[in-house]
């Protein structure tokens, strides 16, 4: 078994998910079927009965018809030099009650965004609940921003980072408000309707002291999945685990291979960038007329075919790379989700063991007939009896929240991919009718030459 939990008294209160209140440590927990657990470690298995399940997902007539739609826009960069950043326009329109107004505007800027993600991320983790991630910094985007003379970045050379920092702010604003509870969080919506300036979030620099502490964090989580295996019981978690592998694999793979084809269809368009220049030059120097004119059209025709491929490839990047990209990262949350519930296992496990160790401790008392210290014995028997019940109390909370995430996670999934694919296909299709209308507006030209050439040859 990996490092215990850090519990180093009874009295500690255990951590809870402000999401999932618990009762308070001083106040008795409702009491659980007795389990056999005294004489060795708890069954992950083991489950208290429960009222009839209803998935938390899972709307009543009256949520139906409920919805809210978000779009960021307008891109505007505030300040000057190293001390500048973009802000963007967050457009809402919902009917939830719980919000002030049905249509309302605010302007946020990114650190915000990751802001009100880490609120999230506090609240709800710890419950089993996948949280969206937030868009990935860049270091280096933003340095160019900083240092351009441009006041608005969609006139300079960042234009292109600057929008798909925009497309990935909204889908990643779209995708919690998919999610029934993170839709209604507070801090939610203080984000998207506060029309004042949120506070600051320094915690979300590379290089606040918080932003350091998380990296460490980060290590020894790490260090901790390596070196510590949960005992898994319940085959359905055993093979969403072996699932979430294979999945977050082939997506990587596909991802791959995505960028691949983008990188190829832009040197293709450079190719054709380049054959038609060169076609346009031999235009100029050829004496025969018709061939002149064809060859000046067949310049104009593969530069159009080169709009297109540039095209092509920025829909490839926009529609299907961004898309795996935001699963790979989804596939992270459910990851992170996974690890909490081996860490509420520890604590489980931790707390069953100080629990034989203070029976073991009773025994002994009371063979010594150490009847003094048999009251103080026998309270914390019961502390840490109680204390085990709500670890197992949360420990299944946790494995019931995250079977519903993920089957709501399957759902969105397919019917995200299913959707991307046809507009990824459409948009192919539409490319190629362009590209044949191209060609059949030159081929006249071409069968021109043809003709001309057969009346030079009869006229001789």
């Amino acid at each position: 078994m990996g490092p215990p939990a850090n519990i180093d008294s009874p009295k500690d209160s255990m951590k809870t998910s402000q999401a999932e209140p618990m009762l308070p440590n001083n106040q008795a927990p409702a009491t659980l079927p007795s389990t056999p657990y005294e004489n060795g470690s708890p069954s992950i298995g083991v489950q208290s009965p429960q009222a009839p399940k209803k998935s938390l997902h899972s709307f009543d007539e009256a949520e139906e018809d409920q919805y809210i739609d978000i779009s960021v826009t307008e891109p505007s960069r505030k300040g000057d030099g190293m001390g500048s950043y973009v802000e963007f326009q967050i457009n809402t329109r919902t009917n939830i009650k719980l919000f002030k107004a049905r249509s309302f505007s605010v302007r946020r800027r990114f650190s915000d965004f990751l802001g009100v993600h880490d609120k999230l991320v506090s609240k709800y983790l710890r419950a089993g609940r996948i949280i969206p991630p937030a868009p990935e910094k860049s270091v280096i985007g933003m340095t160019k921003i900083k240092m351009s003379s441009s006041a608005q970045p969609e006139q300079n050379s960042s234009s292109e980072f600057v929008e798909r920092r925009r497309a990935s702010l909204e889908r990643y604003l779209k995708r919690t408000a998919l999610h029934p509870v993170l839709r209604i969080d507070p801090d939610f919506r203080e984000f998207l309707e506060a029309d004042h300036e949120l506070p600051k979030a320094h915690n979300t620099s590379v290089l606040s002291g918080a932003g350091v502490m998380r990296l460490f964090n980060k290590v020894g989580e790490t260090v901790n999945k390596m070196t510590y295996k949960m005992d898994e019981s319940d085959p359905w978690f055993e093979e969403k685990t072996q699932y979430i592998e294979q999945l977050d694999c082939n997506l990587r793979n596909l991802h791959l291979s995505v960028e691949t084809l983008v990188m190829h269809r832009k040197d293709l368009a450079v190719f054709i960038a380049s054959f038609a220049k060169s076609a346009a030059m031999l235009s100029n120097c050829e004496e025969h007329t018709s061939l002149s004119r064809a060859l000046s059209q067949l310049a104009e025709t593969e530069e159009k075919i080169e709009a297109l491929h540039n095209e092509q490839a920025n829909a490839d990047f926009s529609i299907f790379c961004e898309l795996l990209k935001d699963y790979i990262a989804l596939v992270g949350a459910i990851r992170d989700v996974f690890h909490e519930r081996v860490k509420v296992y520890q604590t489980w496990q931790h707390s069953q063991l100080m629990l034989n160790k203070k029976r073991e401790q009773k025994v002994k008392m009371e063979l010594n007939m150490r009847t003094d210290k048999s009251s103080t014995a026998n309270q914390e028997v019961a502390e840490w009896e109680a204390k085990v019940e709500r670890c197992q109390e949360e420990f299944n909370s946790i494995s019931k929240m995250i079977r519903e995430e993920l089957e709501q996670f399957d759902v969105n999934r397919v019917k995200d991919f299913k959707e991307t694919i046809i507009k990824y296909l459409e948009s192919m299709l539409d490319h190629q009718q362009n590209v044949m209308k191209c060609w059949e507006q030159f081929l006249p030209e071409a069968q021109l030459i043809l003709v001309q050439d057969e009346m030079s040859r009869s006229v001789k």
